[in-house]
């Protein structure tokens, strides 16, 4: 449990949250929201201990272990990924240390043996022994594969440094999970993994995103930090905004009819007041009104800090039925082939989402069609009069410099006028005065802001946009998912923002290391069948091993058959010749039987050539049981 006691915050003349309580009981799942630069990164940082609030208390019970992202991704690259997520445990990682230390040592003496026999205790305690198992079913959740999990971790990019980092403090299984955006590097397949895996967590969890799909998937609280102050709502994210809805319509209804009864009040004492017959009842209504304007006063009807921005795209003119041909595009950087005979047509109006793992390409194909990278190899064309507008994945590739953000949006349509500048950019949340601040002091968000306005400036019928939801608070997409409802055009886009694909795109292309793999469906008809083609890939490979099996049991079976068979008859001719030695024997003794001088023999000696002959007799008989049973 944590309780968070008068909280403040401010920055300069900022106020971020005034003195605020809340309490974060066992076993509930929390989604933190609120527009961006309401203070959320903030309010995560005092919860863990990493920001001293202005004023107030957080209190958590010092049993109680708190597991949170780190976010020195740097620190861990010469060390094995596995390893780095063995690291979250770190009683059970120094005891394996100090063990395989131990286990060095040539000779033990009996303080060492002791020694050992507790490091042993301390690993059972901690499931040491499935420590690798366990990691590597986290780290494969997050789409990092095992033939690099005995790698340094230098090997692998932020973004999958940032996972692995993520499968440590998952690993660490605290009491409380505090996680600040986790989805951000994650492609949609992980961030689907990822719900699953954080739905079953036992312990208190409080998950800022801007993946309303995520958050209601995984959260059955939502505190919502809105006007500098905190409030919790019960349920999902869909729950909170429906209950955020009803509590400022009865708020209004509340304040509208307490407003009526003071003015009418305030009607009798303005027409009675003065008259003696009436004064005291004005006196007793005078306080009454008091009260209810103290009252009133605590309604807070404060405006929302989220803010919608107001965005409009508009086609030039309709291009051709076909607006891109791509052929057998590959690309490759070095030795590392990133596009493979990736081949595609895409229609006019057309919603297509790329997707696909991370590091697959999307971006790369986006950046080849838009030319900024060149292909090895096949070929793309752009449909006739098809005028593309891009929103790259790197914003500071556009958006750099000393220039204010009116000078840098004039760069884009030299003749449009200051006026037309102006509107666009307040469309985008930048007014007034905020139109001369420069472009290299921008945040993320308000970064991603500039480029659509910018989009919304050019001519264009063409949108493509790589990532757009990266940096954008959820008002923001929301208004980015209404404008494109509202377009007309073509739409390419690369998005890991679940809610955005699912609410926006018609038809999905994933890139894989085979090719492009062409969904002509929305992405929830595109989940669907994606699991069963996974099933079916599953069955087969399910079926490729029994056939494997049996193949291999048949194989047995017949090599066994074939060695018996063999032992057959090796013993069969083994047992002809006896039989023929037994005969040849008998024959022999027949004959000696058969001479009129045996029986002149003394008679000792007639005896032993009849036992040999009975001997013989039941030797061969036995030979011939033998040979017929085989």
């Amino acid at each position: 449990m944590i309780s968070a006691v008068n909280l403040s915050m401010r920055y300069g003349a900022q106020i971020l949250f005034k003195p605020v309580n809340f309490q974060l009981n066992p076993g509930q799942h929390y989604g933190l929201v609120g527009a961006n630069g309401a203070g959320k990164s903030t309010l995560i940082k005092i919860l863990v201990g990493d920001t001293t609030p202005i004023s107030g208390d957080v209190a958590v019970p010092s049993a109680l272990k708190i597991g949170t992202l780190k976010q020195n991704q740097f620190m861990f690259d010469e060390v094995a990924i596995v390893d780095v997520v063995i690291m979250g445990k770190e009683k059970l990682w120094k005891a394996l240390q100090e063990k395989e230390e131990l286990l060095n040592h040539p000779h033990f003496t009996e303080a060492e043996c002791e020694k050992l026999a507790d490091l042993e205790k301390i690993i059972d305690d901690h499931n040491g022994y499935s420590a690798n198992s366990e990691a590597a079913n986290l780290l494969e959740g997050l789409g990092i594969l095992g033939n690099v999990h005995e790698k340094p971790m230098r090997i692998l990019s932020g973004g999958y440094k940032l996972r692995v980092l993520l499968a440590q403090v998952l690993f660490s299984k605290p009491d409380i999970l505090i996680l600040d955006e986790p989805t951000n590097h994650l492609d949609i397949h992980s961030i689907r993994w990822l719900e699953g895996y954080l739905k079953n967590f036992p312990g208190t969890l409080l998950i800022s995103s801007h993946d309303r799909d995520f958050l209601n998937g995984v959260c059955n609280y939502i505190l919502d930090l809105d006007h500098e102050t905190v409030k919790i709502y019960k349920g999902n994210f869909e729950d909170f905004i429906g209950s955020k809805a009803e509590d400022r319509i009865l708020k209004e209804t509340q304040l509208e009819k307490q407003g009526k009864r003071r003015d009418d009040m305030q009607e009798f004492i303005d027409r009675f007041g003065a008259k003696a017959s009436k004064a005291r009842q004005a006196a007793s209504k005078a306080k009454l009104v008091d009260k209810l304007n103290a009252e009133m006063d605590a309604i807070d009807l404060s405006p929302s800090s989220r803010i919608f921005p107001k965005l409009r795209f508009e086609q030039v003119r309709p291009p051709s039925q076909i607006v891109l041909k791509v052929n057998n595009l590959s690309k490759a950087f070095g030795e590392k082939q990133v596009l493979k005979d990736i081949s595609f047509e895409i229609e006019k109006g057309e919603r297509v989402a790329l997707l696909g793992a991370n590091g697959i390409g999307k971006s790369t194909l986006l950046e080849i069609l838009m030319n900024h990278h060149q292909a090895n190899g096949g070929e793309f064309q752009w449909g006739f009069a098809t005028y593309p507008s891009y929103f790259p994945q790197d914003h500071k590739r556009e958006v750099f410099g000393k220039i204010n953000l009116l000078e840098w949006l004039s760069q884009h349509d030299p003749v449009a006028p200051e006026q037309k500048l102006r509107e666009i950019l307040a469309r985008v949340l930048f007014s007034g005065d905020e139109v001369k601040k420069q472009v290299g002091v921008l945040s993320g968000g308000e970064t991603a802001r500039l480029i659509l306005a910018k989009m919304m400036l050019q001519k264009h019928n063409i949108l493509i946009f790589d990532e757009p939801t990266n940096h954008l608070d959820m008002e923001a997409i929301e208004a980015l998912l209404e404008a494109l409802d509202n377009y007309d055009g073509t739409v390419i886009f690369v998005s890991h923002n679940r809610h955005f694909v699912s609410q926006y795109a018609t038809r999905v292309l994933e890139l894989s290391n085979e090719g492009a793999t062409d969904y002509k469906c929305t992405f929830a008809e595109y989940l669907a069948k994606r699991e069963v083609d996974l099933l079916a890939a599953n069955l087969k490979d399910r079926k490729k091993k029994e056939d494997k099996t049996e193949q291999k049991a048949v194989y047995q079976e017949q090599k066994t058959d074939r060695n018996a068979k063999s032992q057959q008859e090796k013993k069969q001719v083994q047992l002809e010749k006896k039989i023929q030695k037994l005969e040849n024997d008998l024959k022999k003794v027949d004959e000696e039987l058969s001479r009129p001088e045996f029986y002149t023999r003394l008679k000792p000696d007639q005896t032993a050539t009849l036992r040999r002959k009975e001997q013989l007799d039941k030797e061969l008989a036995d030979a011939y049981a033998d040979w017929e049973k085989i």
